[in-house]
């Protein structure tokens, strides 16, 4: 089990962890009802919080903020000489967590996505986890919830008997969401982003040998060329940058803390 504890990558703090430790942390939280925020991290969640300090502040105060990609793991290891063998990749994480949910009985909610992709996605986690207890599962509403809706929200997941909830809402929202959320309810809440559509089967994962190169964004970017350009042609180039300026400590970014945010109506 590894915990090297939390290091700053372009003024967000990532957590140098490895699976057994993230899913341990997870599960005792939800054993004993402790809020938890946990987020898995590629280069686009870094530069959300490098271009906005607002939202830098809320991502350095996640409990957990795992190096979902390569180039986020080999950041780690390059400019703070840590060594973490492998990255920890949300998709995988969800399924290392419900495994153990499912083992030790403790129910899950899922939030987030599209009524279609959530019972393709339920399907297939009967099939993979048989014992799995899902307390409860809802859409996206794809907008802003007001204050009442939001509160509604939270009184579903608390009723339901949920001790652990995974959020699929894409990235920075589902990162919001979880912020916002984690104030009012006693337990692990997990932003888990593509995890939903790539067990769903709705959105094909890149081959084994291209996410070990780090090149998961190139296969990504061919199947969603148009909505993903942006991300990848734009923001890759500048992460390399501030990595490389970052190693050699010629430029670093400043850790923004949590203090002092304000509360919001969260996207839903």
């Amino acid at each position: 089990m590894i915990n090297h504890g939390k290091h700053p990558i372009l003024g967000v703090q990532i957590s140098a962890i490895d699976y057994e430790y993230a899913v341990e942390t997870i599960i005792e939280a939800a054993r004993l009802k402790q809020s938890l925020a946990v987020t898995a991290l590629a280069v686009h969640g870094v530069m959300t919080g490098f271009y906005d300090p607002v939202h830098c502040r809320r991502l350095n105060g996640f409990d957990l903020v795992t190096p979902d990609g390569q180039p986020v793991r080999w950041a780690l290891n390059w400019i703070h000489k840590i060594k973490l063998p492998e990255r920890v990749y949300g998709p995988t994480l969800t399924l290392k967590v419900l495994e153990a949910a499912a083992m030790k009985e403790i129910p899950v909610y899922f939030y987030g996505s599209t009524p279609e992709t959530l019972e393709r996605l339920l399907g297939n986690l009967r099939e993979t986890f048989p014992n799995l207890k899902v307390a409860g599962a809802e859409p996206s509403r794809f907008r802003r919830l007001s204050a009442e809706e939001k509160q509604q929200v939270i009184a579903r997941i608390q009723q339901s008997g949920a001790a652990i909830t995974l959020v699929g809402l894409g990235c920075p929202r589902q990162e919001v969401w979880v912020h916002e959320y984690r104030k009012h309810l006693s337990m692990p809440l997990l932003a888990v982003g593509a995890a939903f559509d790539f067990h769903a089967g709705t959105l094909p994962q890149a081959p084994r040998r291209m996410q070990n190169l780090g090149l998961e964004w190139l296969f990504r970017l061919v199947q969603e060329p148009r909505r993903l350009w942006r991300r990848y042609v734009l923001l890759n180039p500048v992460y390399l940058a501030f990595a490389f300026l970052e190693a050699f400590s010629i430029s670093k970014r400043p850790v923004l803390l949590p203090d002092g945010l304000e509360s919001e109506e969260s996207y839903g």
